[in-house]
């Protein structure tokens, strides 16, 4: 008697939880999802040498999500989106991620930005069961090696460059080549993609120069490609580094042909005073059509990013869309009891999504956790970029 009236007790009191005691696993268990919210959080450039890509990136993911927002949520829920600066330096993106993770309790990591900071950041972020989604980076470690909870949306710069390469000495009949790089992950991924594809085409390197992201001065290194006799320079940099590159390589006079990457396709490099960059190529995962598109959808999305943040997107920004609108659709994919498995499930099974802005057909799967490996190659005429092929290129 003693025995059932103990066990009567402890019923009672288990009967007697909260609701939120109560819950389903799914509820019970799932970090950063509750009955009404899903927490996403990013770690970008707010204020460093990138924030260009940065603000606008995590401005378009914010936008997309507010219209979610207003129009009930996903499965009822609403999303919680939380952005902390990293300044482009993997100390703040340690410290940010740890704060996004251990303190907000994030379901996933979004648009992260930068490839060092991701490689810092990952191993114990994937290990606390946070999938990383869609850096701001095209490094090929965002999807290789195959991890579940690892998503690229396009075409990584190893990709870009192969593609590129790949054109020039086939296309062009280059059979010089050269490159100036820097000495960081992201330059790695891009002095690996230019020496696979020469030693594809059986072409030997004529010269390589690296730099530090925070050098300046590009006089010693330029000369020593032009020495080389190169007749074409890839160049692995970003925004600045690539400017002024171009910039110590037009002042001698050489107008040797001039290849880069998705972090070199920005506005900044192509309106930069008196032509300096004029007729300078760069690879990129989809155009940049914000501008000049007429398409209904596009402008919808031009006037609104521009009501609500008070200047015209960039092709940050149409990145930050079109990642958004594939991240909210795997979401809604993960269903009511939303899990990491529900949303890796979600994602696994987007096939051949087309953004607004005709970018390749994104397609994921269980072996495949990079949306696109095609490129397009773009050119600056008259301060602009066009594309100097209509279609698409791999390698």
């Amino acid at each position: 008697m003693r025995f059932s009236r103990l066990a009567a007790s402890l019923l009672s009191s288990v009967l007697a939880l909260s609701p939120a005691l109560m819950s389903t696993p799914a509820q019970a268990e799932t970090r950063g999802v509750s009955p009404n919210e899903i927490i996403i959080g990013t770690y970008s450039d707010m204020s460093g040498v990138t924030a260009m890509w940065g603000v606008n990136n995590t401005n378009a993911w914010r936008m997309v999500f507010e219209e979610v927002n207003e129009t009930g949520g996903i499965n009822g829920r609403k999303i919680k989106y939380i952005v902390e600066d990293n300044q482009y330096q993997v100390p703040r993106s340690v410290q940010a991620a740890n704060k996004l993770i251990n303190r907000d309790g994030v379901f996933i990591m979004v648009a992260n930005g930068g490839t060092p900071m991701n490689n810092a950041v990952m191993p114990d972020q994937l290990a606390k069961g946070v999938a990383n989604v869609f850096p701001l980076t095209s490094a090929r470690s965002m999807y290789e090696p195959l991890h579940h909870l690892k998503f690229g949306l396009g075409s990584s710069y190893y990709d870009q460059i192969r593609s590129g390469v790949k054109y020039f000495v086939e296309k062009k009949g280059k059979k010089a080549i050269c490159m100036i790089r820097q000495d960081t992950d992201f330059g790695r991924d891009i002095g690996d993609g230019v020496k696979d594809q020469l030693k594809a085409n059986n072409v030997e390197l004529v010269s390589e120069t690296l730099h530090k992201p925070t050098d300046t001065d590009f006089s010693a290194p330029v000369a020593r490609l032009r020495d080389s006799n190169c007749d074409l320079v890839v160049i692995g940099g970003i925004v600045r580094d690539t400017v002024q590159i171009i910039s110590a390589i037009r002042k001698t006079g050489w107008n040797v042909d001039l290849l880069g990457q998705a972090a070199s396709y920005d506005d900044a490099v192509a309106t930069v005073p008196g032509g300096v960059t004029e007729g300078f190529y760069s690879m990129a995962p989809m155009l940049f059509v914000a501008e000049t598109s007429t398409d209904p959808k596009v402008k919808a999305f031009v006037e609104k990013y521009e009501k609500l943040y008070g200047k015209k997107p960039n092709f940050a920004a149409q990145i930050g869309y079109t990642g958004a609108q594939v991240t909210v659709q795997a979401l809604k994919n993960g269903g009511k009891d939303l899990t990491p498995d529900s949303f890796v499930s979600g994602m696994e099974s987007i096939k051949n999504y087309q953004d607004i802005f005709g970018s390749p057909l994104i397609s994921f799967s269980p072996t495949k956790h990079q949306g696109s490996n095609e490129s397009f190659l773009c050119v600056i005429k008259n301060g602009k970029w066009e594309t100097a092929e209509a279609k698409a290129m791999g390698y």
